[in-house]
C-alpha cells in the first residue's frame, strides 16, 4: 500500500496510491477501516451500504452502531472482513497496517487507498468517495462546506501570533507529531507551528531533556490516540512550567467530515 502526492490530474477517480476506480454499482458493499472515512460515508448517504467497521469507527453515534465491527484499524480480523462480503475497502496510509490490507486484497475486489496529509486534501477525499459511489452532488456540498470552513479557520486566526507548540499524543513514552503530518498540518493552518521542527520520523519520540519543552510557548495533550484528560495537562503545566491544555484530537487529526466542524472549533478555542 503506497501512497503518493502525485496530482490525480483532476480524475476524482484516481486515489492516493494512483489507482484509478471505476463507479460502483448500487449494490456496492462497503468496509471502512478508517474512522474519519467511515463518518463521511455516512454525511454522503451511504450509510446503508456499509457491512463493516472498526471499533474505533465511533461517528455518526446515532447510526455507526447497525454496522458490525471487525476489529480495529491495526488488529482488523480478516475472516470477520471476509465473512461481511464487501465489494470495496476503504483503507488509509498511516492507519492501516500495509500487511493487512494486502492479504484483505485476497478476496476484496476493490481497495480505496486515501491519504490525505494537509487540510486542503480533503476536498480530494469527497470527490473521490462521491465518485466512486455516484453522490457527486453530496460531496460537492461537502467540498463548499470545507472551503468555508477553512477560510473561517485563517480568517479567524491571521491577526493572532504564531507560537510554537508541543503536542503530544502520547506518553511513556512521550510522542508527538512531525510537521509532515495531518495534525501538524492542521495546527498550522490557525498559526500553530508544531514542535521539533524537523524530524526524521513523522511520530517522534520526545525525550525528557528534548529542547522542544523549553521551545514551546504552549504545550497540547490530544485526547486521542491516547486519553489524555484534564489532569494531566495540569500536572504537566507544574512539571514543565509551560500552559498545558487538553486538546479534542478530533479537532486536529480527523480529516472527511469532521474536518469542517474541526476546523472551526480549533479556530475559536484558539481565538479565546
Amino acid at each position: 500500500m503506497t501512497a503518493t502526492r502525485a496530482s490525480s490530474g483532476g480524475d476524482p477517480l484516481v486515489d492516493w496510491a494512483g489507482m484509478r476506480h471505476e463507479q460502483a454499482p448500487g449494490a456496492a458493499r462497503i468496509a471502512c477501516l478508517v474512522p474519519s472515512i467511515t463518518e463521511t460515508l455516512f454525511a454522503l448517504g451511504l450509510g446503508e451500504r456499509i457491512v463493516a467497521r472498526t471499533g474505533f469507527c465511533v461517528h455518526p453515534r446515532t447510526s455507526v452502531g447497525s454496522v458490525p465491527k471487525i476489529g480495529g484499524t491495526k488488529d482488523v480480523d480478516l475472516d470477520r472482513l471476509r465473512a461481511s462480503a464487501p465489494t470495496h475497502l476503504i483503507v488509509n496510509v498511516d492507519e492501516n497496517r500495509k500487511e493487512v490490507v494486502e492479504l484483505a486484497r485476497a478476496f476484496v475486489p476493490h481497495v480505496i487507498v486515501t491519504h490525505p496529509i494537509v487540510p486542503e486534501d480533503n476536498p480530494r477525499l469527497y470527490r473521490l468517495l462521491g465518485a466512486i459511489f455516484a453522490c457527486s452532488d453530496h460531496a460537492e456540498r461537502l467540498a463548499s462546506d470545507f472551503d468555508d470552513a477553512l477560510a473561517f479557520a485563517q480568517d479567524t486566526t491571521q491577526a493572532l501570533q504564531r507560537e510554537s507548540v508541543l503536542y503530544l499524543i502520547w506518553r511513556k513514552p512521550w510522542m508527538t507529531v512531525s510537521r509532515p503530518t495531518y495534525v501538524a498540518a492542521t495546527l498550522a493552518r490557525v498559526g500553530m507551528d508544531t514542535l521539533p521542527a524537523t524530524s526524521e520520523r513523522r511520530y517522534p519520540v520526545v525525550a525528557d531533556d528534548d529542547r522542544a519543552w523549553r521551545d514551546a510557548q504552549r504545550i497540547l495533550l490530544s485526547t486521542e490516540p491516547y486519553a489524555f484528560r484534564a489532569r494531566d495537562a495540569e500536572d504537566l503545566q507544574r512539571a514543565k512550567g509551560r500552559p498545558t491544555h487538553l486538546i479534542d484530537g478530533e479537532w486536529t487529526s480527523w480529516y472527511g467530515v469532521r474536518a469542517i466542524e474541526g476546523l472551526r472549533a480549533l479556530a475559536a478555542w484558539r481565538r479565546g
